[in-house]
């Protein structure tokens, strides 16, 4: 049904006589322009003179390739099948309205004819002429529109069936255009899978290769300069040391600086609880003299000591977890 169709197309577009290039071009592949004109025993010239007949309507695609040997370009075609039913589709509409204006006017008016000469006019022509036909001096008579209106509507049933065949084709074409266009989107993503696999390997490998040289170089170093190694480490113990030591200091100055004020606000809240009893003549110099006395007291040495003692511990505890740190760290 569809090389009917494709005949039809290449009848419409170039004319009669050049049917047999329509099975030659409905293939899944281009064709070869040299070997389409040996099967239609024809010359190259005639055959590339169809193609660009039918090429100036959009009904076929082509393709250009060199010769390696000859060094000249020859070229493939091939039918767009979804164009060329498109373009046959068109063709039909337009005939289907030429009849249904046909049937409509010979429905709605009257015609005449005159029989000797076989000559059709409409009822206006007609009454210009008076019925009376001008070649012959005969008189018109009416004609029978019915056997006419027949073929008319036998054309345009006809039509109506091509058209919906058409529909079906279309359908089928588009589906397989579908399916090409999925097996070319599934091949195209494995290409890239593979592309993208390819690229991660190469990059593992460059970065085993790139290790390699780098656990060399490291090797060839040592074996250069192995005194150096020991001399950095030993700087940098000591360094390590120095800095734990200065830590230590200042954390046990900044604590006894800490203890002392403790001390000193303790002995003066002692005064102010003490002066804060009912005053009475006796008992104002009493206090005056106390506080006097208080003042060239000596602090108790044993509180003192204690705290003292306690904030030492904790100061060395952290000194040794810090070291401990330290050695970690160097490991």
């Amino acid at each position: 049904m569809l090389i009917d169709f494709l005949e039809e197309i290449v009848v419409l577009a170039v004319g009669k006589g050049s049917e047999p290039i329509a099975e030659l071009l409905y293939a899944n592949k281009h064709q070869n322009e040299f070997n389409i004109a040996k099967k239609l025993g024809i010359t190259i010239n005639q055959t590339r003179n169809i193609l660009y007949k039918i090429e100036d309507y959009g009904l076929v695609s082509s393709e250009r390739k060199k010769d390696k040997k000859k060094g000249w370009y020859t070229y493939y075609w091939k039918f767009e099948i979804l164009k060329c039913l498109e373009f046959l589709k068109k063709r039909l509409l337009e005939t289907r309205e030429r009849f249904e204006t046909q049937i409509n006017r010979r429905e709605e008016k009257q015609y005449y004819i005159c029989e000797d000469c076989n000559l059709e006019y409409s009822e206006d022509e007609a009454l210009l002429m008076e019925f009376t036909c001008d070649e012959c001096g005969e008189l018109f008579t009416t004609k029978d529109n019915s056997v006419l209106l027949k073929g008319l509507k036998k054309n345009l049933e006809k039509i109506d069936k091509k058209l919906a065949e058409i529909e079906i084709e279309v359908v089928k074409e588009q589906k397989k255009k579908d399916r090409r266009r999925m097996v070319g989107l599934k091949a195209e993503a494995e290409e890239n899978a593979k592309k993208k696999e390819d690229a991660k390997k190469k990059r593992e490998e460059r970065k085993a290769e790139r290790d390699k040289i780098k656990a060399a170089e490291k090797v060839l170093k040592e074996k250069e300069n192995p005194t150096k190694k020991k001399t950095v480490k030993k700087v940098a113990k000591k360094v390590a040391k120095k800095a734990v030591k200065k830590v230590a200091k200042k954390k046990v100055v900044a604590k006894k600086k800490v203890a002392k004020k403790a001390v000193k606000k303790v002995a003066k809240k002692k005064v102010v609880a003490k002066s804060s009893r009912p005053k009475s003549a006796a008992s104002t110099n009493a206090i005056i003299h106390r506080k006097k006395v208080v003042k060239k007291r000596p602090v108790k040495k044993s509180s003192v000591e204690k705290t003292f003692k306690n904030l030492v511990k904790k100061v060395s505890r952290k000194t040794t977890s810090n070291k401990k740190v330290v050695k970690k760290k160097r490991k």
